[in-house]
């Protein structure tokens, strides 16, 4: 069992308080009162993990009372939590919690789903790899295996978080979806309202849901009408549900190319819609990755320079593209990255598809029929399936109370890289630098190294045995 001794800022406790967190129960006590959590059965509770056993298990629910000027909350169970409270299991959350666990800070992760890294695992296809080398791509304090390959598939990178958890004992409690969180400062805390009448409160904030929260769906006119299988890429796993069929894919990132590929590995006739300029690079160039080239070409060039490079290299590998209807922007890919957060592809094997005809580029959806579309040209065309690859948004300001740090437009800090980390109050994010896992990474040692001042000098927590 460890006590944590804590004192409130507020009012409202005015006594300092241990809070205890046993392996079987929590339990508060000051100098005056000591009262058992009340524990009360749930017809739908969360999965939380049994510290002893380490496995989980349907809990029952705490409601936490303090005595004399308790923090009130109706039909809640109340959680004081010491550390901070970390809001999503992904791949930002996992690095973020063996951040703070390295540097002896607890800290707690509220995941919606019943799983981490739940986008990983359920809205991805089954031929996804990491688009970048696996030492790009490595959470802090862990390497992936030695045996893995450079570019490790989805299957390889799911294992590896599974080992990453287990290696840091991290224990997010999952289906605990935050329906709101905000900071009051009549306590001088963050109280987050999540799961079935839970409400959470905490000192610190740490946003990890990411930029790719939920999946984004344009509303383009007649969409109902279409009578074919419409589906997002997150819905999509594999090309060979599509055998044969005329497939219609909208967008053309990352994703997009990725799926078309997987259609025509598969034997379906796949058309892609490709409305805005775009830059294609080459996954390597002679040998070496183009995003560790590009890296290294930044610590010795201005980023205009580095990108004439990077588009030489691309003009004397891949040709130009713009024959094939695949127009580039007139800002280089490592500044419209910078400028816009826009990736550029990096091609696999897409673009020979394309160069073939096995790959049709089409013009822009202007209206949806009952088989197929109507493009912006006025050719109407027929097709059995449309897959969406229109990308993902944060989904943070429908539940964070909040405007001064995030853009309430876009769901991300309103400050860029590399101080989009901390907000005011003890709110930090990260996951949100569109810097991919890498950014992730910097972010979390950054909030661990903030946080981790502020616990050894407002926080006295004295480990002991009781």
């Amino acid at each position: 069992m460890l006590a944590y001794q804590w004192s409130s800022r507020s009012g409202m406790v005015n006594k300092t308080t241990v809070y205890l967190f046993s392996l079987d129960a929590l339990s508060v006590t000051d100098s005056h009162h000591y009262q058992e959590l009340k524990m009360e059965r749930s017809p739908k509770p969360p999965m939380l993990w049994d510290l002893a056993s380490g496995e989980q298990k349907p809990p029952s629910h705490l409601e936490l009372k303090l005595h004399g000027e308790a923090i009130r909350s109706n039909n809640s169970k109340i959680i004081w939590f010491p550390g901070p409270l970390i809001i999503g299991a992904g791949p930002s959350g996992l690095a973020i919690a063996a951040c703070l666990k390295e540097k002896g800070v607890p800290s707690l992760i509220l995941e919606k789903e019943s799983c981490i890294a739940s986008s990983w695992r359920m809205r991805t296809y089954e031929r996804l790899k990491l688009h970048l080398p696996k030492h790009f791509c490595e959470l802090p304090l862990m390497p992936f295996p030695p045996d893995f390959p450079v570019y490790p598939t989805k299957q390889q990178f799911i294992s590896y978080l599974d080992t990453y958890i287990k290696h840091f004992s991290i224990r997010p409690l999952f289906r605990m979806e935050v329906r709101k969180a905000e900071y009051d400062n009549n306590i001088d805390f963050w109280r987050i309202n999540a799961g079935d009448d839970w409400e959470f409160i905490s000192r610190w904030l740490i946003v990890a849901t990411g930029e790719n929260a939920e999946a984004m769906v344009p509303k383009i006119t007649g969409m109902s009408e279409f009578k074919g299988r419409l589906l997002h890429t997150s819905c999509y796993k594999k090309g060979d549900d599509f055998r044969r069929e005329r497939v219609l894919v909208v967008g053309c990132g990352n994703s997009g190319m990725e799926v078309c590929l997987d259609l025509c590995n598969n034997h379906a006739e796949a058309s892609m819609v490709v409305r805005d300029k775009l830059h294609i690079l080459p996954r390597e160039v002679l040998g070496v990755s183009t995003f560790g080239l590009s890296v290294w070409l930044l610590r010795w060039l201005p980023v205009r320079v580095a990108d004439c490079l990077l588009l030489l290299c691309a003009r004397l590998i891949l040709g130009d593209t713009e024959k094939h209807g695949l127009k580039r922007p007139k800002i280089g890919p490592l500044e419209l990255k910078n400028s816009t957060g826009k990736t550029p592809v990096l091609d696999i094997g897409a673009l020979s598809k394309i160069k073939s005809g096995h790959i049709k580029v089409v013009p822009g959806i202007n209206r949806f029929l009952d088989k197929g579309v109507e493009f912006v040209d006025g050719r109407q065309e027929e097709f059995d399936t449309i897959i969406l690859a229109t990308g993902y948004r944060s989904n943070v300001t429908s539940w964070l109370k909040e405007e001064e740090f995030f853009c309430k437009k876009n769901g991300f800090p309103r400050t860029p890289f590399p101080n989009s980390w901390r907000g005011k109050n003890g709110l930090y994010a990260t996951g949100f630098t569109r810097r991919g896992l890498l950014g992730a990474s910097i972010d979390a040692h950054r909030i661990a190294e903030d946080i981790a001042c502020q616990w050894n000098s407002k926080t006295k927590h004295l480990p002991m045995e009781l």
